[in-house]
């Protein structure tokens, strides 16, 4: 299966959602990466392909991509077209470390669990 297949399958933009298209496809490749569905050195497909496939503009899967590179997630070697990095593991332990500080306030707080949760949740669909 090539890296489009794993990115589509069971997903699509959101065109109703407040989360602009360069961030959902941001998150999506994120969320693969770390899950070690898109394992390091898969081959992303080019921002045309995957801009025609999702409906977008190419400069909406460039900023993503761009993104990406930035947090160390994927790497970019011109014509070679871009890849998933070995950083996403750092990204992971990034978010598992502010999980972990997040959940010692809650805990502190003496805040219910689905509270804490639906917070973290409204927070992510506003951002």
């Amino acid at each position: 299966m090539n890296a489009m297949d794993v990115m589509m399958r069971r997903w699509r933009l959101d065109t109703e959602s407040s989360v602009p298209p360069f961030e959902q496809i941001r998150l999506r490749i994120l969320d693969l990466a770390s899950a070690g569905d898109l394992a390091v050195g898969t081959k992303l497909p080019s921002v045309r392909s995957l801009a025609t496939d999702l409906g977008v503009a190419a400069n909406t899967v460039a900023r993503a991509y761009r993104e990406l590179e930035q947090a160390g997630v994927v790497v970019t070697a011109g014509r070679s077209g871009t890849a998933i990095a070995s950083g996403g593991d750092v990204i992971a332990a990034q978010v598992a470390s502010a999980a972990e500080a997040f959940a010692a306030v809650v805990r502190d707080l003496g805040m219910p669990a689905a509270q804490a949760l639906r917070i973290v949740t409204a927070a992510l669909d506003r951002s």
